[in-house]
């Protein structure tokens, strides 16, 4: 099983690898998994394509911009939080894991749609 790393967190991948030593058969079965493979890129090619027709540099811009002032806010939280030198209240807690979360999710949301151009499921205009 082979790891891919991205932004936050690590997933797992579980393809298949065959262990037939039958060549024939491990061709026969790697043309299989090919048209999936297929199958499953025209899929998104087109969902995604209908679901995302106006993207352009400008919007990965404007997404950049949002996870970078989502990241900023959840520092500028967590430094204001330290200023007093007491321990943080739940409340502040809830704030600062609420910002961070936020920006979490912006930068995912970017690489996400990074990845999308990436592996031609979308054309940027």
């Amino acid at each position: 099983m082979s790891t891919i790393q991205t932004g936050a967190y690590r997933r797992q991948r579980d393809h298949f690898e065959p262990q037939d030593a039958d060549p024939q058969e491990q061709r026969r079965l790697r043309g299989l998994l090919e048209q999936i493979d297929y199958a499953a890129f025209v899929a998104n090619r087109e969902v995604i394509g209908q679901m995302l027709p106006k993207v352009d540099a400008a919007a990965f811009q404007r997404l950049a911009v949002m996870t970078a002032t989502a990241r900023g806010k959840w520092v500028a939280e967590g430094l204001r939080q330290s200023e007093s030198g007491a321990p943080s209240t739940v409340d502040q807690i809830a704030r600062l894991t609420a910002a961070r979360t936020a920006y979490e999710e912006l930068a995912e949301a970017y690489e996400g749609l990074r990845r999308m151009v990436e592996r031609g499921y979308l054309n940027l205009r």
